[in-house]
């Protein structure tokens, strides 16, 4: 009859509790009995405690009302120096949320199967890569560096062993006495074998024009 009075009285510092305990757990289920409500009660007098340092919360100043089978039920703080008074609403939401991780393992529940109805959900906190973000920055960007360079070496050493395959392929044609055509301003021109020489048509013709008689 007290606790009701106090919910009756002190409604905005009452919270609606509804638990989904089948559906969060299945066939794993557990009953809720008066041990899984003496459970919520100290989970409930642990977050006052936790919250403030100041507050000497006891299981008996957390009261139940309206217990249902589905389950649900209404709850309120008591002032553990007045226990005619409830603790304010607010003090009660900020604590529950500090400690709501620590309620929900303690009935393995979620936010969403575990619902304060006057409670906002808390965001749960944003994951952190184990790698900061800009020591990945700098292995791309070193990557594509050693990329570049390993390219760039390839290439000329490639470059080097073409020109050099050529330079080698003048040199047998040069050392075997082979003429070849080279073109000079568009002119093609016969390069002369350096070993058996070469002759000159123009001065040939003279040379047999001034030597026959």
């Amino acid at each position: 009859m007290f606790a009701f009075l106090l919910f009756v009285s002190d409604a905005q510092n009452a919270f609606k509790v509804r638990l989904s305990i089948k559906t969060a757990l299945g066939d794993n289920a557990y009953a809720w009995d008066a041990n899984e409500e003496y459970l919520f009660k100290a989970m409930v007098a642990f977050t006052m405690r936790r919250y403030s340092t100041k507050t000497t919360t006891q299981i008996s100043n957390v009261l139940l009302c309206n217990v249902t089978d589905r389950v649900s039920f209404w709850f309120v703080v008591t002032d553990s120096s007045k226990n005619t008074t409830t603790v304010p609403g607010s003090e009660v939401e900020a604590a529950i949320r500090m400690n709501r991780n620590r309620i929900n393992n303690a009935f393995l529940l979620s936010d969403k199967t575990l619902q304060f109805l006057k409670i906002s959900s808390t965001l749960a906190p944003p994951v952190e890569p184990s790698t900061p973000v800009w020591l990945i920055v700098f292995g791309v960007v070193l990557c594509l560096i050693v990329a570049a360079i390993v390219f760039l070496v390839v290439a000329g050493i490639q470059q080097r062993k073409k020109k050099n395959k050529e330079s080698t392929e003048r040199e047998n044609l040069e050392e075997k006495g082979e003429v070849t055509i080279t073109i000079e301003n568009g002119i093609p021109c016969e390069t002369l074998d350096l070993k058996a020489g070469h002759i000159n048509g123009v001065f040939s013709a003279d040379d047999e024009r001034f030597t026959s008689l």
